[in-house]
C-alpha cells in the first residue's frame, strides 16, 4: 500500500516509453512496445548494479520535455493508485532531463503538475517527489538540484537523494554536497549499502541521512545494524532489484525478517517497477509476507515517510482501514 523507493525512469512501461518516444520524435529501437521490453527490463544474466543501470538509458531519452514528464508522473501515480497504494514517493534526477534545454526547475514543476493531475483522478492516493543528485554528475548540476529542492520543499517535493553507480563513486565524496542540503533544512535519503558494503551506510549516517536507500548489506557489520536500530533509521529495502544486481543471492537470502527481528525500521519497496518487473504486492508475495508481518512493515513505512506527524497519523488510519482488503485483493491472488 506504500512505496517509498520507486524511480520514475525505471518504472515507465514499454507502452508509455513507446508513446512518449513517438510524441517527441525519438528514434526507438523497436516498432512496438513489445520490442522495447529487452531495453527496459533487467536481463536474466544481470550481474551487477552497473549492468542493471543500463536499462535507464532509453526512458531518460523520452523524458526530455515538460509534457513527457507531466504524462510520465501522472501515469505512474495512477498506476500506483490502481495497484491499491495510498502513498508513494517517486524519485527522479531533474538534471538528466535537460538535453533539449529544459531547466531543472521546469522539469520538477512539470512532474509536480503530473502529481496534481493524478490526485484529481485518484483522490485516495497521495504522491510526493524525491529529487536525486547523481553519483558522477557535475557538481554544479547536483547543487542546482539541491537548490530546486529547497525552493519546492513542501510543495510536492519532500526530500533529496543520491543515486547512481555506488561502487564507482563512494558516498563520502558527496559529504560537502549534502552539507548544503542540511543547511537548507532539506531532508535526504541516500542510496547506500547496495553495490558497496556497510562502510557506505556508515558514511551516509555521518552525512545526516534520515533514511537509507537499500541498506541491504548493513548486516555485514553487526554494530551498524545495532546503530540503525538505535537511531530508528529506516531502510528502503527492494528485494527483487537486489536479487537482480546480486546484492543478495536470492529471496531466501534477503535479510528482511532478520532486520525486523533486530528492531530495524525495514520497509518493502519496488525500486523500479519495469526494470525489475515488480509491484509492491509482488514484493510482498515473493517474500511470502503474512498479514501480521504486513501490518508491521506498513507501520514502518508510515513512520519512515517524509510527512508531518499529523499526516502520518492520517496515513496510518488509511492503512489500518484498507490493509486487509488490499492484502486479499492484491497480495494473495497468484
Amino acid at each position: 500500500m506504500i512505496d517509498l523507493h520507486v524511480h520514475l525512469d525505471g518504472s515507465l512501461t514499454p507502452e508509455q516509453v513507446f508513446a512518449l518516444g513517438k510524441l517527441q520524435g525519438v528514434k526507438l529501437p523497436g516498432e512496438s512496445p513489445a520490442q522495447l521490453e529487452p531495453f527496459l527490463t533487467a536481463s536474466p544474466d544481470c550481474e551487477s548494479l552497473n549492468m542493471y543501470l543500463r536499462c535507464f538509458s532509453l526512458p531518460v531519452r523520452v523524458l526530455q520535455s515538460e509534457e513527457s514528464l507531466f504524462l510520465a508522473v501522472k501515469d505512474l501515480a495512477a498506476q500506483m493508485a490502481e495497484q491499491g497504494l495510498v502513498y508513494g514517493e517517486i524519485r527522479f534526477a531533474p538534471q538528466l532531463h535537460g538535453e533539449k534545454g529544459l531547466t531543472q526547475m521546469q522539469a520538477v514543476k512539470a512532474a509536480l503538475r503530473g502529481l496534481e493531475q493524478a490526485k484529481k483522478e485518484h483522490p485516495a492516493f497521495i504522491g510526493q517527489l524525491i529529487l536525486c543528485c547523481m553519483r558522477g554528475g557535475e557538481e554544479a548540476a547536483n547543487r542546482e538540484t539541491l537548490q530546486v529542492a529547497a525552493r519546492t520543499l513542501g510543495q510536492g517535493v519532500c526530500a533529496v537523494d543520491l543515486a547512481g553507480a555506488e561502487a564507482l563513486y563512494p558516498t563520502k565524496a558527496y559529504a560537502p554536497l549534502f552539507a548544503q542540503a542540511a543547511r537548507t533544512g532539506t531532508p535526504f535519503t541516500l542510496h547506500a549499502g547496495e553495490a558497496a558494503g556497510p562502510e557506505s551506510v556508515w558514511e551516509a549516517l555521518e552525512m545526516g541521512a534520515r533514511r537509507i536507500g537499500h541498506g541491504v548489506r548493513s548486516r555485514e557489520d553487526p554494530r551498524l545494524v545495532e546503530v540503525l536500530a538505535e537511531r530508528r533509521i529506516p531502510l528502503e529495502l527492494c528485494a527483487t532489484s537486489n536479487v537482480q544486481t546480486k546484492a543478495v543471492t536470492g529471496y531466501g537470502d534477503f535479510p528482511l525478517r532478520a532486520y525486523v527481528a533486530k528492531g530495524l525500521l525495514a520497509t518493502v519497496n519496488t525500486d523500479n517497477m519495469t526494470v525489475s518487473g515488480t509491484t509492491v504486492a509482488q514484493e510482498f508475495r515473493r517474500l511470502a509476507i503474512t498479514l501480521p508481518e504486513a501490518e508491521v512493515l506498513l507501520h514502518n513505512s508510515v513512520q519512515a515517510a517524509f510527512l508531518s506527524e499529523e499526516q502520518k497519523s492520517q496515513l496510518q488510519a488509511q492503512v489500518d482501514g484498507g490493509l486487509e482488503a488490499w492484502y486479499a485483493n492484491h497480495v494473495l491472488p497468484l
